[in-house]
């Protein structure tokens, strides 16, 4: 495999709408409560949520293997370091780098958002190394799901409002629960497909504590939350986030998916999930802009 196609397996491409969407859902209700696109802040947000998303895949691609989670009796999508492709110390230098330049792209955007934005970074750069480093890794406990509800949702969202705004949106928490809550749902259907090798390792996720029935009613429920909260973004005086509902028939289906996969089966739901959840965001967003414009 050639390089590039090693690093760009690495990075997980899949999975940077989560860095996407709830940046866009920001700025518009950003635009929509009157503020002014600031296109080099929105540049800059873009990039540094996308650098700290690619730092923790790599870290989590190369950490995994070292604490033997990544073995051969795993059926997930191919992971660099796992499969001998890259060693464990170049694909940690990956995530450094990554981090590093979210960091700089960090100092600007404190310059533009001073201490709420240092706090959110330095939060956000840190949960990203805790993720799967340190000596206890959030994805090895119940918690992963809600890290990334929180920091790929309401964080992302809030913070992505402040930096255009100035000012914090109490509709920014309810729509960054419906953007991140799908994006937990991922996380929920990669530990479930894994809960075997996880229990091994010793690795004990939320699948773990709620085993097969739970995990099944979990997932609906993630998928199905951005329905009652885009209903309450709507009657609080946003009713263009209501677009969002186009997404909501695609997460019934994979609802029913999700309840009859087994093995590899699970990629397609998780990948499909995954799509579905950045659509989500993108609709929202857009939907939001077109009321606001119109």
């Amino acid at each position: 495999m050639r390089v590039a196609r090693v690093w760009w397996t690495a990075i997980r491409p899949r999975t940077l709408g989560i860095a996407i969407a709830p940046v866009a859902v920001g700025t518009a209700l950003a635009v929509a409560d009157g503020a002014r696109i600031d296109w080099l802040v929105l540049l800059a947000t873009l990039a540094s949520a996308l650098l700290i998303q690619i730092g923790t895949n790599l870290h989590n691609d190369a950490a995994d293997f070292e604490r033997g989670t990544d073995g051969p009796r795993r059926v997930g999508p191919l992971r660099v370091t796992a499969a001998g492709l890259a060693s464990p110390a170049a694909v940690k230098r990956g995530a450094v780098l990554a981090f590093a330049a979210a960091l700089a792209l960090g100092g600007y955007l404190v310059a533009v958002g001073g201490g709420v934005i240092l706090v959110i970074g330095c939060a956000s750069l840190l949960a990203g190394w805790a993720y799967s480093g340190g000596p206890r890794p959030i994805s090895h406990t119940p918690l992963g799901e809600s890290f990334v509800l929180f920091f790929f949702g309401v964080l992302a969202v809030c913070g992505s409002h402040w930096l255009q705004a100035r000012a914090f949106s109490p509709l920014g928490v309810a729509a960054g629960i419906a953007v991140g809550a799908p994006f937990a749902a991922v996380l929920l259907v990669n530990n479930f497909r894994d809960l075997e090798t996880d229990l091994l390792s010793g690795r004990r996720t939320l699948a773990a504590l709620l085993g097969r029935a739970g995990c099944m009613r979990a997932y609906v429920l993630l998928v199905l939350l951005p329905l009652p909260l885009l209903g309450s973004i709507a009657l609080a005086g946003r009713p263009g986030v209501l677009l969002g509902l186009l997404a909501m028939p695609a997460f019934a289906r994979l609802a029913v998916r999700f309840r009859a996969a087994s093995g590899q089966g699970f990629n397609a739901v998780l990948a499909g999930t995954a799509c579905q959840g950045s659509w989500l965001g993108l609709a929202m967003a857009a939907g939001i802009l077109s009321a606001h414009l119109l």
